[in-house]
């Protein structure tokens, strides 16, 4: 059986399907007419051996509580073997709803006598901001302290760590906790394996656990992603790794991610923080879809990937032929790009209501990043062409 879902140009009316990119503008309180690239989910059909898998159990037509029997555990780890070059082990494996909800689970999971893991009440977590915003929430949610390693955005577009100020961060607020985005979202850097060893290196010094956050390691376009767990064992010993088809095969209300964890001790204080949480068995439909993903999946993986590629090139050469004082900043990874409106002259809240009101785009403001995304907007480029240019050409409008 051949892959049957390779045409990336066609454009599917998603609206009335209960998609929250598309039907939910007006509860969301944007226009209701808006174009929308923002939230973090593909415009095009999944792979059709997905397709296929799933409506074979549906037709099983029972719904009851559902695990794991088939050789799951094995299908992941060839996958990341073979894309990532890194193997990891069986124990290590916890499924969870979504790696929000990891990261979330990650934050509450603090060390109290004998009670929970990685951070006390009121600790402060860090992370390198403009990052992905549930980042924060997960952090504030949980009564704890955003601290904010900044990411230093350099004169040739790129987006470096500050180092010593890394460390000083951790040292002056007693950091125990870092959540690490790899590749970085909004940004699109992906971390060297030098960076990724100096981060290391200082974390293991200072006693602080890493979150990984890797759901975008299937999106490399320049450079090698890097497992953070698999540079070495004093690595994997303090980290978490966040995975999930979600991203790489258009699977977010499948509601499946594979986090790993070496570390037998936090491995126990993750589970009693999802025990907590009242979880356990998760929805077989994304048992069922992740195997197929990962086992089947290829053929479309690399299409897609092509097909996205190449709308990063021609929304780059777009921004610099036809939009002036716009910057899009250097996408190493994820199909998410990150455009500097600073040299337009206009202010935030000028921005955003042009964006919004003028050009009718629904995009991800930049000013939700943090503070040190003020300014930018990113867009999410995995859709036909035909709607990118579109957005593109709305832009333009407004700045004509």
């Amino acid at each position: 059986m051949a892959e049957k879902n390779l045409d990336f140009d066609r454009i599917i009316d998603r609206k009335n399907t209960r998609c929250l990119k598309y039907d939910f503008a007006v509860k969301r309180g944007m226009p209701e007419d808006v174009l929308p690239l923002w939230v973090a989910d593909m415009d095009f059909e999944t792979s059709s051996y997905i397709e296929d898998a799933l409506t074979e159990r549906v037709q099983e037509g029972i719904f009851g509580y559902s695990d794991v029997q088939t050789p799951y555990f094995e299908i992941i780890r060839d996958w990341m073997i073979r894309h990532h070059d890194w193997e990891p082990q069986e124990k290590w494996l916890i499924k969870t709803p979504g790696v929000v909800f990891a990261l979330a689970m990650a934050v509450k999971a603090y060390t109290d006598p004998g009670v929970r893991a990685f951070t006390e009440p009121g600790d402060a977590v860090l992370l390198q901001q403009p990052v992905y915003y549930p980042f924060s929430e997960v952090i504030t949610d949980n009564g704890r302290e955003v601290v904010s390693n900044d990411l230093v955005l350099t004169e040739d577009g790129t987006y470096k760590i500050d180092f010593a100020d890394f460390e000083q961060k951790i040292i002056v607020n007693g950091i125990k906790l870092f959540l690490l985005c790899s590749p970085h979202n909004p940004v699109g850097r992906v971390w060297t394996k030098e960076e990724l060893e100096k981060i290391g290196d200082i974390c293991v010094k200072h006693g602080v656990t890493v979150v990984s956050d890797e759901i975008h390691n299937d999106f490399i376009w320049e450079g090698t992603h890097t497992v953070f767990a698999g540079i070495k064992k004093e690595f994997a010993d303090i980290s978490v790794t966040c995975t999930s088809p979600s991203k790489t095969f258009n699977l977010a209300s499948m509601l499946i991610s594979n986090i790993f964890i070496p570390n037998q001790i936090l491995r126990r204080k993750f589970r009693k923080e999802m025990d907590r949480a009242g979880i356990s068995q998760l929805s077989v439909l994304g048992l069922v879809a992740t195997e197929a993903a990962y086992a089947h999946g290829d053929e479309w993986y690399a299409a897609m990937k092509n097909y996205v590629r190449d709308n990063i090139a021609f929304a780059r050469a777009y921004v610099e032929e036809n939009l002036p004082g716009v910057r899009m900043i250097d996408t190493q990874g994820t199909y998410l790009i990150w455009l500097d409106f600073r040299q337009t002259g206009l202010t935030v809240e000028q921005l955003d209501h042009k964006i919004i009101y003028e050009a009718g785009l629904w995009l991800d403001s930049g000013k939700i990043f943090g503070k040190t995304g003020e300014g930018f907007e990113r867009i999410n480029v995995a859709c036909p062409r035909a709607v990118l240019q579109e957005a593109l050409d709305r832009i333009r409008g407004i700045l004509e």
